[in-house]
């Protein structure tokens, strides 16, 4: 389950789940319950610490790559943040451009503050680290963002965090490159779909091929319109491996962090070892607990 967590929610789900766990600790009021809560505890805390130190590792071992140059597979991309051509993507609660939101609206509710709509883009958008440009595809990102917003209006508050275009932003995840000598292309698949879209309209096809006028195509006929079919695909082959390479960075395969945030690398590495010093200092309180539970 915390593998899945993202968003920048996991640690602060973990923690809600220690207080839930002393909660429920509260409510048993009895030593064994105590116990139980403790060792619960000190195994939640135990695999938040391993989780979050890999995170931390992962930010500070993976070297950052240049767009241009940059291998297929994971890797790790520092660049500004550009949006789209188009209309620009808006933030809902207060409109501004952005390259992508998360918002929450919450009311006052006897003392609480109940969340009655929340959510975030999906939009792509693209980074530029100077050597090109790379189109970055948010979802199932772990999103970290520098600039968060919150603001209260009569019973209402909002939240709203963004990244926006012109600031820095890290990405780490799995990087493709199409276009040019990387595209895989089949010559007698893509004339066999041209002949079959030309087949469609028959009328059309026996005007430029049934030389003698039969209503049909005959053996000869066909090849040449085979041989058209594969000088249209050869051409437009050409065109695309000619096309300048298009660059995507996306969710990685087998659980590895996929990570989107607008702070260097370096506070990043800081951001996820406070959070596995806390961890870990839970995990060893949550032991001394157990121990001392134990004479009662």
């Amino acid at each position: 389950m915390l593998v899945r967590l993202r968003h920048g929610y996991r640690q602060w789900l973990v923690s809600g789940g220690y207080l839930l766990l002393v909660f429920v600790g509260a409510q048993i009021d009895d030593p064994l319950g105590w116990r139980w809560c403790a060792v619960a505890i000190a195994l939640l805390a135990l695999v938040a610490w391993v989780m979050t130190l890999r995170r931390a590792r992962v930010v500070a071992d993976t070297p950052t790559s240049a767009i241009a140059s940059a291998a297929q597979g994971y890797v790790e991309l520092l660049g500004s943040g550009v949006a789209l051509a188009g209309t620009p993507l808006m933030t809902p609660l207060r409109p501004m451009p952005c390259l992508w939101y998360r918002y929450r609206v919450e009311r006052k509710q006897d003392d609480k503050w109940v969340t009655e709509s929340s959510g975030e883009s999906t939009d792509s958008f693209l980074i530029d680290d100077g050597s090109g440009q790379c189109v970055v595809d948010p979802e199932g990102a772990e999103i970290l963002p520098r600039d968060k917003q919150t603001w209260t209006e009569g019973d209402y508050r909002y939240t709203q965090a963004t990244l926006v275009a012109g600031e820095p932003i890290y990405v780490l995840g799995n990087f493709r490159t199409w276009g040019g000598d990387n595209l895989v292309l089949d010559t007698d698949e893509d004339v066999k779909f041209l002949l079959a879209e030309w087949k469609k309209d028959m009328p059309k096809l026996l005007e430029r091929y049934d030389l003698d006028g039969d209503g049909s195509l005959d053996m000869r006929e066909w090849q040449l319109a085979r041989s058209q079919a594969r000088r249209d695909v050869a051409r437009n082959h050409r065109e695309l491996r000619a096309a300048p390479d298009t660059h995507m960075i996306g969710l990685p395969e087998a659980g590895r962090l996929f990570l989107i945030s607008s702070l260097p690398p370096e506070k990043l590495e800081r951001y996820y070892l406070r959070w596995a010093f806390a961890h870990v200092t839970i995990f060893i309180g949550a032991l001394a607990g157990f121990a001392w539970l134990r004479q009662f």
